[in-house]
């Protein structure tokens, strides 16, 4: 009997383990909070001095935010407000830094309202009464031609705004394009405290997923699966960044097809899961303004097996071999196409048939920084992937690696990806990785 009972209470555990690691939505709001103005008075003057920008100027509409002011926002603030400006000034050589906002309202605790609507009526005649105060060297505005989450500024407002400028003023406008970067990719202390609890969160419902609670062979389907996935996370009181996907590779004569793995609107013609299949998710969640991006594989146990068919292990060994080169190339300010480069080079030396398509990871799920190879363009990416590997910056390690089975008669692609983090003298994974098929069926082992 005290078997039985400590084995409901080992379930009863891991059931609502992910539920109780999430914070009410008021604690959330303070964990944010808390957050944002730790790299506002901390990471970016930082950023500033070393991107050699000493006036950030940072322009939005309500309804229409900039990428960037979405992340300067506090908890309570769902939206810019009317037209909301921001401006942040640091001189290195006094140490002056400045948090401004251009507004009829204070942007939380952390940003003043500097505009006197008695003394300027017009909102831009106030901002250029700061730019003239402050006499910046540079005026950097958010225009990027790679980087769409640093391309936030509108056509209006670049207009009107470059339009009150005098010429001398207008002769600084620079792109704000690598501090933004910069602000967007760094993860500080305080939150690498915490994103590895996402991970775990992650895992957890995949692991769910992946289960006999949840799939029935021969009946659930691979899109039940997927809204299944969407249901748990609203459950949970998260949100997701995008919708998830469940593919299904089995012995049939159907080959592998990049456009149809990431096209999330196309289905499997026969898409009941079954005994014998492989089975792969792509999903991720977002909490306290960060985002992870995880897919891993499961096999669906037949009524004589009691574990994944060998020569699937090893084909899930071989993605993870894969995962080890491309990490292992992680170094600073090499750039993201060299590190893919470096990586496929290996891999070709190791006869491994793969594909890299690697991202940055923050406050974005594809976010800014260094792109390392996208499935379709395995040659490199012009822009994106021209830029540096810098440390303290997250990653999404996604990849495949395609293994010819001949028990199946054809190549079966083991999909993976999961989350770490690059500190500059290496890469760890935020909360481990998959080593080990996933197991559907009444002959698992219970975790």
């Amino acid at each position: 009997m005290k078997k039985i009972i400590a084995i409901f209470f080992v379930i009863f555990l891991n059931t609502i383990s992910a539920n109780s690691q999430i914070l009410p939505v008021k604690e959330q709001a303070r964990v944010i909070d808390e957050v944002l103005s730790d790299r506002l008075n901390n990471l970016l003057p930082s950023l500033m001095e070393k991107n050699k920008i000493d006036m950030w100027v940072i322009v939005s509409r309500e309804y229409n935010e900039d990428p960037i002011i979405r992340t300067m926002l506090p908890a309570t603030w769902l939206s810019a407000r009317r037209r909301t400006i921001l401006v942040f000034y640091y001189n290195p050589q006094s140490k002056v830094y400045k948090k401004l906002a251009i507004a009829r309202y204070n942007v939380g605790d952390a940003i003043e309202a500097q505009w006197d609507m008695t003394k300027f009526p017009d909102q831009w005649d106030a901002l250029n009464d700061v730019i003239e105060r402050y006499k910046p060297e540079k005026i950097a505005l958010n225009t990027s031609k790679y980087f769409g989450q640093a391309d936030g500024i509108d056509h209006t407002d670049y207009l009107e705004l470059t339009q009150k400028l005098s010429n001398t003023n207008k002769a600084k406008v620079v792109s704000a394009t690598d501090l933004g970067v910069a602000w967007l990719e760094t993860r500080t202390p305080r939150e690498m405290q915490f994103y590895p609890q996402l991970n775990k969160i992650t895992h957890e419902i995949i692991a769910e997923g992946f289960s006999s609670k949840v799939i029935t062979p021969g009946i659930t389907t691979s899109d039940d699966l997927v809204w299944w996935f969407r249901q748990k996370v609203t459950d949970l009181g998260l949100t997701t960044w995008f919708h998830p996907s469940v593919n299904i590779q089995r012995n049939d004569q159907v080959e592998f097809d990049h456009l149809k793995a990431f096209s999330k609107n196309l289905k499997d013609q026969d898409n009941i899961i079954r005994a014998g299949d492989l089975l792969h998710v792509d999903f991720g969640i977002s909490y306290l303004r960060l985002n992870t991006d995880v897919q891993e594989q499961a096999y669906v146990l037949g009524p004589n097996e009691k574990d994944a068919p060998e020569y699937l292990k090893k084909g899930l060994a071989t993605a993870n071999r894969l995962q080890d080169i491309l990490t292992n190339n992680f170094k600073e300010k090499l750039t993201g196409n060299q590190i893919l480069a470096a990586a496929l080079a290996q891999a070709k030396k190791e006869n491994i048939n793969a594909t890299i398509y690697t991202h940055p990871l923050g406050f974005h799920g594809h976010a800014a920084g260094p792109t390392i190879g996208m499935w379709d363009q395995q040659n490199g990416v012009i822009g994106s992937g021209d830029y540096p590997l810098y440390p303290n910056t997250a990653y999404s390690i996604e990849l495949n690696a395609a293994v010819d089975i001949k028990e199946w008669n054809k190549a079966v692609r083991f999909m993976l990806e999961q989350n770490g983090y690059f500190d500059g003298n290496g890469f760890w994974y935020l909360d481990g990785r998959q080593k080990g098929l996933h197991l559907v069926g009444s002959w698992s082992s219970p975790e």
